[in-house]
């Protein structure tokens, strides 16, 4: 039970973070929003997740990480109902934010249950862990994308009743936590180790790094994949969908097959590899133009590995004190969030009305220039890596 919750937890978070590729484009036209705009929203969306993984370890001592687990799918389950009934953007935006609030709270509760119960093989269980986020985050936008256009007695679901039906499989997971018990909640606060040393180890700020730039990289490009095709080559929400969902297959197949490397190569050398050729694959299918398109997919490869990777590094780390660990480590990263989704909206803007705002030019090269930073994002991690990787073999410190 404790594995399904876990691998559950992954279907429906990758569900709840990659539905919205299809969707923003009907959500931009319904409310009538520019680049920037959309780029707030998301952004607002991603501070709401940095909440949640501010004060989730808190709830995890008090309750207990069984109780918190539950709550935040079931936080889910209702933002998809206010989803559904959301006809005016205040009410959208607030339903969406509470949205991110039970991913923010599911994303810091399965971590702490993945370095809790996954002591043995670190790497191999975490990625085969979070390779069910990437299988899927594979599928979501193409169900997405058909019960979008789904009609029930003589009404179709559209965005809306899609968000309400995808987000209420979160009873399943709700159902397995229900039957399950977990490990950890006794560990004596004495035994732990304190925020106060951790924030002194500066491999934890680079690991900070590392997460930051590598989960912005990986995150937009569920947000901004899709409308890139969709503006920048004129492709079809059908064709647009397929390229983001090769991206997760990419992605997952990654989790699911080289999990094994990290742990033989060591995780050091694994962040450094990996988030390198995710931002070349970028940079490639960028300067390539459209024929070249396959490559944004290729790039899933490369940074699949990142999250799960630091997440098995922290759990090597600080065996006494991961739930600090990781907490202190996904909040900043939820913190880098915000800024890069809002940096991407105001880059393509900038460029946009740079290149002439109501020209084609302006708005390929804004997207370009947009879609380039998530590239550039993936190569700070990989830089990010490499001061971790001499600042550890200095003192004979590898993992």
């Amino acid at each position: 039970m404790q594995l399904a919750t876990i691998f559950l937890g992954f279907i429906i978070f990758g569900i709840s973070e990659n539905i919205k590729g299809p969707a923003i484009p009907r959500i931009q036209f319904d409310f009538k929003l520019d680049e920037g705009q959309l780029g707030t929203l998301l952004s607002l969306n991603a501070l709401g997740y940095l909440i949640a993984c501010s004060f989730t370890a808190v709830l995890v001592r008090k309750w207990g990480i069984k109780a918190v687990t539950i709550i935040s799918f079931a936080s889910m389950i209702i933002s998809g109902v206010f989803i559904y009934v959301s006809h005016t953007y205040p009410l959208f935006a607030s339903s969406y934010f509470l949205m991110y609030i039970g991913n923010g709270m599911l994303e810091i509760g399965l971590a702490i249950l993945g370095a809790r119960i996954f002591v043995k093989n670190t790497g191999t269980m975490m990625n085969l862990s979070h390779f069910f986020y990437g299988f899927s985050s594979t599928l979501a936008p193409l169900i997405a994308t058909g019960l979008m256009s789904v009609t029930l007695f003589g009404w179709t679901l559209d965005w809306r009743g899609m968000y309400l039906v995808m987000l209420s499989l979160s009873i399943l997971p709700i159902l397995s936590a229900l039957r399950s018990t977990f490990p950890g909640d006794d560990l004596p606060n004495e035994d732990r180790i304190s925020l106060k040393v951790l924030i002194r180890d500066p491999a934890l700020w680079l690991l900070v790094l590392i997460l930051s730039f590598g989960v912005v990289s990986e995150l937009a490009v569920g947000g901004w994949l899709v409308n890139f095709l969709e503006k920048a080559y004129a492709w079809d929400t059908v064709k647009a969908s397929g390229m983001l969902s090769v991206f997760f297959l990419f992605f997952s197949l990654a989790r699911l097959l080289l999990g094994p490397v990290t742990d033989k190569i060591g995780f050091n050398l694994s962040l450094i590899i990996f988030s390198g050729f995710s931002g070349l694959c970028t940079f490639a299918a960028l300067l390539g133009g459209e024929k070249f398109a396959f490559l944004f997919a290729a790039a899933g490869i490369g940074i699949a590995m990142i999250y799960p990777t630091v997440m098995a590094f922290i759990a090597k780390r600080y065996p006494t004190g991961s739930d600090t660990a990781i907490t202190f480590t996904v909040t900043l990263m939820g913190l880098g969030s915000v800024i890069g989704n809002y940096a991407i909206g105001a880059i393509i803007d900038g460029v946009k009305h740079l290149y002439g705002a109501e020209t084609s030019t302006g708005l390929l090269r804004g997207l370009q220039a947009g879609y380039g930073f998530i590239g550039l994002c993936a190569i700070i991690c990989a830089l990010s890596g490499c001061f971790l990787y001499r600042y550890l073999k200095v003192r004979k410190e590898l993992i």
